[in-house]
């Protein structure tokens, strides 16, 4: 929205004139834009009187175009100044120049982030290069007129009070320096030079006027840059019910689109795929031309995806997509297409630095026509956290939306096992569950006996391949934070000294190879995942007299995760207690549930640290179910029976005796057994019906550990007819070479691109892939191009569920 236009001489009349303040505000108040504080006021009359003294000269055309604050469409970003015309050659140009009062800047460590004085203190905030540049890419990706018309956008920065530019032109920042160099005090010639080299001639507002008037649509450019993320990054593909999740969202989606707004509310724990089918629905709503942003209100999800994207997404692309929780508080109504709210136990009703809106939730249904939640309420762990299934109902019906509920079930963290988040649930009393002990859960939990060992394990683990870290309950001062060097965890009885996590990691805190060296917070590792945790549990968790105990004083001063509970108390003890104590006991949940395939855990406290222990031991020895365990360990959770026992009134399958290899072919003689003449059968869990074409067999290898634990029972239907594509399969081919089994089979994703038949009746298959879902190193998925490779390939069977 354009605020203010002239050609330069208006300009220049209203600044000299003391009127440019009056004509801003009185602008942005009568679109309904609100009004603004003294002191941004006075730095509109302060700066733009420094643009007048650069813009005076007539190096630069007097009928170059002039907009003040525009704000860009879909975002509260507004451009200080843009200058408009045509270049040498013709073409339409407009120049961004970003606007700074500082007059001292330090350089950090930290990609496109400085520190300066701003609100009354030093603080750290985004390099104006990096904004100015930005605020470009932001058009080009989003504004079909800049994107159809070809027009070019420059960028640049004005810090008019700065005199020293070690800080600002620091090194670091050279990748932004170079696309929009930053001026300062002494610059005012060098930068009306930079503004005269792309502004040769005016164009009195037409290009600002015709980008006003742009449709704003995804560019082809942005759409391309997404797709090409997804190639080769097997930890965003899809599988089960989070495809099924997916596939909802865009049909809300459609609804919204088709006129009616719409809220789709997808629940589920730890690492059921909630932020896969998120980054899915963010690339595939871009690819379809509808306005979409990926919103966390916590940063480390968005901070490691940025790591991770790096190299195929810019940083000013990646932040115009990626977005926090606050952003939308002076939003249009139904001016995004769809907003993808990852975290959404994690919505704030305000933020701290959140000075318009009324409730993030509500900001957040009314700016789009259709609003995605993925939540799960037992991950709020810090005192703001209002984000609920019920909030978001309570804004949804007074936004005359739509509200649609679903559950990702399906779980693949902590090694595709529901039964060890249930566990922890029954043991940190989050809920009563059923479940009692760990018996056939695939998971490794322990109690260590020492800080020390708990450090030394993570570390031989880390050094053996599989991601670890150490993680603790916020219960230590973060004093490292301002000096540096000094370890904030200590326990000297053990030689255990270890700082949390570095400042400028924040949430890159595992894509950093010097963590294994650090401790890791809930901040820095809610929403992110590892191959096994260590956890510290500090004194804010005791054990009493056999029962859990919150300390919300023991607390670390540095954490403000619990900032509110001391007033609340004042005037609602109980209500500030039982808040208290389900932030903490969330927490360790949160923490416990990191690693895919263990916890280890150490507890500060002596009687803690024995209940834990003595709790660890019982679920671990829990007797197991009598039966036959046919090549497979004592923790099958399922019951075997002999062929000659089993009725009709079982509910049974056989347990076929072949070695499916889930890692690749091998040239040995496929050895099966017919189901019928199997001498073993396995009962099935209440879950399933057996049929008459099912049977179960043993899965070893690592490529689908993402969905099949190595050495789990599967239950499989036998010739299964209809599509195979996008299914799990047992396939048999006699070509290729198994590295673990030998066997001949394989469990494998089946992907199938076909073409038409040679005679042209019919069709036939072009290439075949059979794709892995693993987190292990050294698998690759198997492609079939040729005819004859494709004919040779046989599927046996259709994978339905992991059953032990």
């Amino acid at each position: 929205m354009l605020v203010y236009t002239s050609d330069k001489p208006g300009f220049l009349r209203d600044v000299g004139d003391n009127r440019i303040a009056d004509r801003v505000l009185d602008t942005m108040q009568k679109s309904g834009q609100g009004s603004v504080s003294d002191s941004e006021r006075r730095s509109w009359e302060e700066s733009l009187l420094r643009m007048k003294n650069v813009l005076e000269d007539r190096i630069v055309p007097d009928d170059a175009g002039i907009a003040i604050e525009y704000r860009i469409p879909q975002t509260s970003r507004r451009v200080d100044l843009i200058v408009s015309g045509t270049d040498d050659s013709g073409q339409d140009v407009c120049v961004i120049i970003e606007l700074k009062q500082w007059s001292d800047v330090t350089a950090t460590s930290k990609d496109a982030i400085v520190r300066t004085w701003l609100g009354g203190s030093d603080r750290e905030t985004t390099h104006p290069s990096y904004q100015a540049w930005s605020y470009a890419s932001l058009l080009q990706d989003f504004n079909a007129t800049v994107q159809d018309e070809t027009i070019r956008l420059e960028a640049c920065a004005y810090l008019h009070n700065c005199v020293d530019r070690t800080g600002v032109c620091d090194e670091h920042y050279r990748m932004h320096l170079d696309r929009a160099p930053v001026f300062l005090k002494h610059d005012p010639q060098k930068l009306r030079e930079f503004i005269a080299r792309y502004v040769k001639a005016g164009d009195r507002n037409r290009t600002l006027y015709r980008i006003e008037h742009g449709r704003i649509r995804p560019s082809r450019a942005l759409a391309a840059s997404l797709s090409n993320l997804m190639r080769g990054k097997r930890e965003f593909l899809m599988i089960d019910d989070q495809k099924l999740a997916y596939e909802t969202a865009l049909e809300v989606v459609n609804f919204a689109n088709a006129g009616h707004k719409q809220v789709l509310i997808v629940e589920g724990g730890p690492g059921t795929g909630k932020s896969v089918v998120a980054i899915n629905l963010l690339i595939e709503l871009i690819n379809r031309g509808l306005i979409t942003h990926y919103v966390t209100p916590n940063r480390a999800p968005r901070q490691v995806y940025q790591a991770r994207l790096t190299g195929t997404l810019k940083k000013s692309r990646f932040d115009n997509l990626f977005k926090g929780s606050g952003t939308y508080a002076g939003a249009d109504d139904d001016e995004m297409d769809a907003l993808v709210v990852d975290e959404g136990h994690r919505i704030k009703e305000r933020s701290q630095y959140q000075k318009a809106g009324t409730n993030q939730t509500r900001d957040i249904i009314r700016a789009a026509k259709a609003s995605i939640f993925l939540i799960d309420e037992d991950q709020q762990v810090t005192w703001p956290d209002a984000g609920s299934i019920a909030e978001i109902q309570r804004w949804a019906a007074q936004a005359d939306a739509t509200v649609q509920r679903m559950v990702l079930q399906s779980q693949f963290r902590c090694n595709g096992s529901d039964g060890y988040l249930a566990w922890l649930d029954q043991l940190l009393g989050i809920r009563p569950t059923a479940q009692d002990d760990l018996e056939g859960v695939p998971y490794h939990f322990e109690v260590v006996d020492s800080p020390g060992e708990l450090q030394r394990r993570v570390v031989e683990l880390d050094r053996a391949g599989s991601k670890a870290r150490v993680v603790a309950g916020y219960c230590w001062d973060w004093v490292s934070r301002k000096t540096p060097g000094v370890a904030d965890i200590e326990f000297p009885e053990a030689g255990f000294a270890m700082a949390w996590n570095l400042d400028e990691d924040e949430g890159r805190y595992l894509e950093r190879a010097h963590s294994i060296d650090q401790v890791g917070c809930i901040h820095t590792v809610q929403g992110l995942e590892m191959d096994y945790v260590g956890v510290i549990i500090g004194p804010d968790l005791v054990v009493r007299n056999g029962e859990i105990v919150t300390q919300p004083a023991a607390r670390a001063k540095t954490d403000r995760s619990l900032r509110g509970h001391k007033t609340l108390f004042e005037t609602d003890p109980a209500e500030a207690t039982a808040r208290a104590d389900r932030i903490i006991r969330n927490t360790y949940r949160t923490l416990m549930s990191r690693g895919m395939k263990g916890c280890l855990v150490y507890c500060t406290d002596t009687e803690t640290q024995a209940w834990f222990q003595a709790r660890a031991a019982e679920a671990i020895a829990a007797p197991t179910r009598s039966g036959v365990h046919p090549e497979g360990p004592d923790t099958d959770n399922v019951v075997f029976l002999d062929a000659s026992d089993v009725t009709p009134a079982d509910n049974a399958v056989p347990f076929v005796e072949m070695t499916a290899a889930a890692g690749a072919f091998a040239d040995s003689p496929v050895r099966q057994s017919s189901p019928i003449d199997s001498q073993t059968w396995v009962e099935l869990p209440e879950l399933f019906n057996a049929r008459a074409d099912h049977f179960v067999m043993r899965v070893v290898g690592e490529s689908m550990n993402l969905r099949i634990p190595n050495g789990s029972l599967c239950l499989f239907r036998a010739s299964p007819g209809g599509t195979r594509e996008g299914k799990i399969v047992l396939v048999q081919h006699r070509d290729i070479q198994d590295p673990d089994t030998g066997s001949g089979l394989t469990v494998k994703r089946y992907h199938s691109e076909k073409a038409p038949a040679d005679d042209g009746e019919g069709w036939r298959h072009q290439r075949i892939v059979l794709a892995c879902e693993t987190t292990a190193p050294g698998y690759e998925d198997i492609v079939f191009e040729s005819a004859d490779e494709v004919g040779d390939l046989r599927v046996l069977a259709e994978y339905v569920a992991t059953v032990g």
